[in-house]
């Protein structure tokens, strides 16, 4: 999707906007380098000073990476993820712990608010996520129990609290998958049943259980 031409009021701003729309749109994927400040000060209409000032916003803010002699990167897709990012890095155990303080909260809202249809969309990403396992299809697994997770979050009718989680989608997706070995049976893997059957029966401290035993039992292998 191509930049929009600024106005001339607010041009840092709206530089910042327009650079942040298309990252959080996917015009320039994690990991990839974005235009030169020259080209974009062309797309956008507005000077290179200008376009240097949004760039050194948007890295503070973690969403970009500059790194000079090479070009500035895309880091993360909102500021949020940006800062979870900075704190957590690479850590696995710090991302479960993060993981494990959002995700505890939403099964218990998610049990006792979720609707049929809520439900419905969680047990149909739980049947995906197993069947994708039981045939050793990786990357459609962890894309499943993603989205599965997500779902349950947003059962929980919280905006904040999905927003939170959502700023972290990333990190949470490369746990997902760190975590991972298809090569186990079935029966000896994490399976999500069990929260799926808590939320179904509006069980709320079955819920909170469920989802904080699979993520102590991951913290301590971590």
């Amino acid at each position: 999707m191509p930049l929009a031409t600024t106005r001339r009021t607010g041009l840092v701003d709206q530089v910042i906007g327009q650079l942040r729309d298309a990252i959080a749109q996917g015009e320039w994927p994690i990991g990839q380098r974005i235009p030169t400040e020259a080209a974009l000060a062309e797309s956008l209409g507005v000077g290179r000073n200008t376009v240097r000032e949004a760039v050194r916003a948007l890295a503070h803010s973690g969403l970009l990476e500059v790194r000079q002699g090479d070009g500035t990167y895309v880091r993360a897709t909102s500021e949020v993820s940006g800062a979870i990012r900075r704190l957590c890095g690479s850590e696995l155990r710090e991302v479960l712990g993060v993981r494990r303080a959002l995700e505890v909260e939403a099964a218990r809202l998610a049990a006792t608010v979720r609707t049929d249809e809520e439900l419905a969309a969680i047990t149909e990403l739980l049947d995906r996520r197993d069947a994708a396992y039981r045939v050793e299809e990786i990357e459609t697994y962890v894309r499943a129990d993603t989205e599965f997770h997500l779902a349950v979050v947003r059962a929980a009718h919280n905006d904040l609290l999905t927003e939170l989680y959502r700023g972290i989608l990333e990190a949470v997706t490369a746990s997902v998958a760190a975590t991972t070995d298809t090569r186990l049976p079935e029966s000896e893997a994490i399976g999500h049943r069990g929260l799926l059957e808590a939320i179904a029966a509006r069980d709320a401290e079955r819920a909170m259980a469920e989802a904080a035993g699979f993520l102590d039992s991951l913290i301590r292998e971590a």
